[in-house]
């Protein structure tokens, strides 16, 4: 069925409790393990009901944030989902207490269970207005977002179209842009500093009313993060300052080389080449044919994948006004749909999109059978996993996109993949510190960050922006404010991205299979599970970051980046 046939139906919370009690009820009342399956089984399927509904919500709103019927139900649901999400909690606490529990870990896995018990530790009905409170800032971030009128080049632009001017072969047009960008995030920088503010303030105090000293081991918990914490992502953060913070400033300094500048300056960051970067040769339309030739070739698996989202209108790609920036993945449980959300804006990016939120779809897609909801997806890190190594395992098919510019293209994709990282860390060690620190003023938070971003980015120069100069870069990155702790993860998975690309190398079969396993396993298995399951090492170890690292070198350093 194609995505515009599916229907939206307003919820009925005072109907959906009945119904959750009654089956939470028989579930309890339940004389043996299949009277206790079959009322799961029944759970599942209501929980799937609301999960779409609540996507279909989510969806249209970020295609049109000025639709009104929408944005009132978009409301509603920032409302609801947390008296909703009470419901399956409530669920979770009859479950783990089942008297027939070891029957049931022997059907579903014992990771439920632990998933669950976890969930129990960091929700009650005490903290639901609380919840509710950080689900309105949070829209009210992406509606701030979205609202952006900038004009430049005689048009009316948002953020997301602004991008190719930010990399534009041009420099006047590079550093104009930059402070067009910039005048926007400072002329509403009270009110990005206010809603920050409200969100630590609201997440110190759901923390503080479960019992945790601040919101740092509370938000891990929130992510499921069940095998490592906050000590060992420091240890994985100073692995990146010994390993590649030092490759980062000589990238930089190639950088600067290439470009024939005295210093490199942020608006500078964007553009690899003084012949431009390397765009794709085509219009959307061209670009999504040449996808569904690419996964065509790549597998039987992405061939039946990718038709199924083409023919059932299951991407929305094109940047347009009102719309919310960025781009992800998400699925719709009752017609077993994973949906593309993306701002294409003829950059690489389109491609990268096309690559990164494919290898999401692609793996809830090959994970759709798992009956229970929590095994659909794996938790964050493992998730980029699947989207960052389709960007690699998709190399061979990059000339259909950037043609006589894909050696180009390689160059950029990979060294950037290296550069995120440190920027990646950036973000994570200043929401730890902020989340510590929740009583400090908002103008300590951004000199805060600058701090921060000089141990990690030295070779940073905001240049004639002077707007970013105070500090305010991070307001421009959704996870801070949407997603706390949600970051991190872009960099461990990236590490795991890498070993693909080296395995991809020297066995590309080997690598695929490894892969689509990988995918099928869906959420059924924690995160250092699943990376053992793909033979992949694990970041936090000590020594891994120091094996993979100088094969991506290896790679930059052969390529004559001077000549292209």
């Amino acid at each position: 069925m194609n995505f515009n046939n599916y229907k939206y139906k307003h919820l009925d919370l005072e109907k959906i409790k009945g119904q959750f009690s009654e089956l939470i009820d028989s579930f309890e009342r339940s004389e043996n393990v299949e009277g206790q399956i079959e009322a799961f089984d029944k759970i599942i399927k209501l929980r799937n009901h609301i999960e779409t509904m609540q996507t279909l919500v989510s969806i249209h709103h970020s295609i049109d944030t000025n639709d009104g019927f929408y944005d009132k139900e978009n409301e509603y649901m920032d409302e609801i989902s947390p008296i909703l999400f009470g419901f399956t909690n409530d669920f979770y606490r009859v479950l783990v207490n089942s008297k027939f529990k070891d029957k049931l870990i022997e059907k579903y896995g014992k990771l439920l269970f632990d998933l669950a018990e976890n969930t129990l530790k960091v929700f009650s009905n005490e903290i639901i207005p609380d919840a509710q409170e950080e689900n309105r800032l949070s829209s009210k971030y992406s509606k701030l977002i979205a609202s952006a009128k900038i004009d430049f080049d005689g048009k009316e632009l948002n953020l997301s179209q602004m991008v190719p001017y930010t990399q534009s072969k041009d420099r006047n047009v590079r550093i104009e842009a930059a402070k067009k960008m910039a005048q926007f995030f400072a002329e509403n920088q009270e009110e990005f500093d206010n809603i920050y503010d409200s969100l630590v303030k609201v997440r110190t105090k759901m923390a503080q009313k479960m019992g945790y000293k601040n919101y740092v081991e509370f938000g891990y918990k929130q992510l499921s993060r069940l095998e490592y914490d906050a000590k060992m992502v420091e240890g994985y953060r100073n692995q990146v300052l010994e390993n590649i913070v030092p490759l980062h400033t000589e990238l930089r300094k190639r950088q600067e080389k290439r470009l024939g500048v005295e210093k490199l300056r942020f608006y500078d960051e964007a553009i690899k080449f003084n012949s431009g970067n390397a765009d794709p040769h085509g219009s959307p339309e061209w670009i999504l044919n040449h996808g569904k030739t690419m996964y065509k070739e790549l597998s039987k698996e992405t061939d039946e994948f990718f038709t199924f989202m083409t023919e059932n209108n299951l991407l929305d790609l094109l940047s347009k006004k009102g719309k919310m920036s960025g781009g992800y993945c998400t699925y719709i449980p009752e017609h077993k749909a994973p949906f593309i959300f993306a701002n294409f804006n003829g950059t690489a990016h389109d491609i990268d999109v096309l690559t990164h939120e494919a290898g999401h779809a692609f793996q809830v897609y090959q994970s759709r059978g798992f009956e229970v909801p929590e095994y659909l997806w794996p938790t964050y890190e493992a998730c980029e996993i699947h989207s960052m190594s389709m960007e690699f395992l998709t190399w061979p098919w990059m000339k259909l996109f950037f043609e006589n510019d894909t050696e180009k293209y390689k160059f950029i994709h990979l060294s950037e993949a290296l550069l995120f990282i440190p920027y990646g860390v950036t973000v994570d060690e200043f929401q730890h510190w902020v989340y510590e620190n929740p009583e400090v003023t908002p103008q300590q938070r951004r000199e805060k960050w600058l701090e921060i971003e000089k141990k990690y980015l030295p070779t940073r120069d905001y240049g004639e922006v002077d707007e970013l100069k105070n500090g305010i870069f991070w307001f421009r990155q959704g996870h801070i404010f949407s997603s706390p702790f949600y970051y991190i993860d872009y960099t461990l998975a990236q590490v795991c991205a890498f070993q693909f690309w080296i395995k991809s190398r020297e066995d590309r079969e080997k690598a695929w299979q490894d892969y689509l396993n990988l995918c099928k396993l869906g959420g059924s298995k924690s995160f250092f599970e699943l990376m053992k399951s793909a033979n992949l090492k694990n970041p936090f170890e000590e020594g891994t970051l120091a094996t993979v690292i100088p094969k991506i070198k290896e790679y930059l350093d052969s390529v004559d980046d001077m000549n292209l």
